[in-house]
């Protein structure tokens, strides 16, 4: 019923009107966290502990899927981050602070609220975000049709959206075009490093036997360890970045990050060919 209430909420009144109340009813509700074994690297608050996230299907605990699990520690309780926008968050500030310095165009794909936040508050970065039907972003789009002319963004986020799409390869294929050479892209997915290729069926409709196959009632399949290849097939230079794994033990708890989550850095190299689609 509350979930329910909040859908119909959403749908009823604009994103801008509620979201300052829900953001202080939330301000409000994590003092009874406050503490010091956490730490949010957005709103810098510190807590005893972090709220729950992720699913329970047995396919994602038998597949060790990174991610999609349950996680005791996923979501901060002022600001509401997500372990994967947190990741995101730290890995630019560390290994990407080139975006923070010059003029850039980036592409947020179905923003992450802190994180869209953090973005637009770069003068230096000209953000736009997408979705199909996300109130956060500045416009609708579907990525397997993008659209902006060839090599129109230096920087690309796309954070746990493939996993989605039936054609994954052509929205690779998209985000490749619209990537200016020499520019970057992030793409995160939930991903098994237990099965070495890609677990898809199309014609698995159903919502529960999605759950049961995949570990989500809206994701059409499981990335496996062929995940960067396919990224790579579509014109990508792919390095999966073990920036987790050169973290303190003592940080990667403190943020609730994911140990041995991999971030997915794709580059387009200023030789490579504009591909067709």
């Amino acid at each position: 019923m509350q979930a329910y209430i909040k859908k119909i909420i959403k749908k009823s009144i604009p994103y801008k009107v509620y979201s300052p109340i829900l953001y202080s009813y939330r301000y409000v509700k994590s003092i009874a966290y406050i503490g010091k074994e956490f730490e949010c690297p957005f709103c810098r608050g510190r807590f005893d502990k972090l709220l729950p996230g992720g699913y329970t299907f047995p396919v994602l605990r038998e597949k060790n899927v990174i991610g999609a699990g349950y996680r005791l520690n996923a979501a901060c309780p002022r600001c509401f981050s997500a372990d994967r926008e947190r990741l995101i968050l730290l890995f630019l500030k560390e290994k990407k602070q080139d975006i923070f310095l010059k003029k850039i165009r980036l592409l947020h794909v179905a923003p992450e609220a802190r994180l869209s936040v953090f973005l637009k508050s770069h003068d230096n970065i000209d953000y736009l975000s997408a979705d199909l039907d996300s109130p956060l972003a500045d416009i609708k789009m579907d990525i397997t049709n993008i659209v902006f002319k060839d090599g129109a963004f230096d920087f690309i986020i796309c954070n746990h959206v493939l996993e989605h799409i039936p054609d994954d390869t052509r929205a690779m294929s998209e985000i490749f075009r619209v990537l200016k050479p020499g520019g970057s892209a992030i793409l995160q997915v939930p991903i098994s490093y237990s099965i070495p290729h890609t677990i898809e069926d199309l014609s698995i409709t159903d919502p529960k036997d999605r759950e049961k196959v995949f570990g989500q009632d809206n994701h059409v399949r499981l990335y496996g360890r062929d995940y960067k290849k396919r990224l790579e097939q579509v014109g990508f230079t792919v390095i999966a970045d073990n920036f987790i794994g050169e973290l303190a033990r003592q940080d990667i708890h403190k943020y609730g990050l994911i140990e041995g989550e991999l971030i997915y850095l794709c580059s387009k190299n200023h030789s490579s060919p504009a591909l067709s689609n």
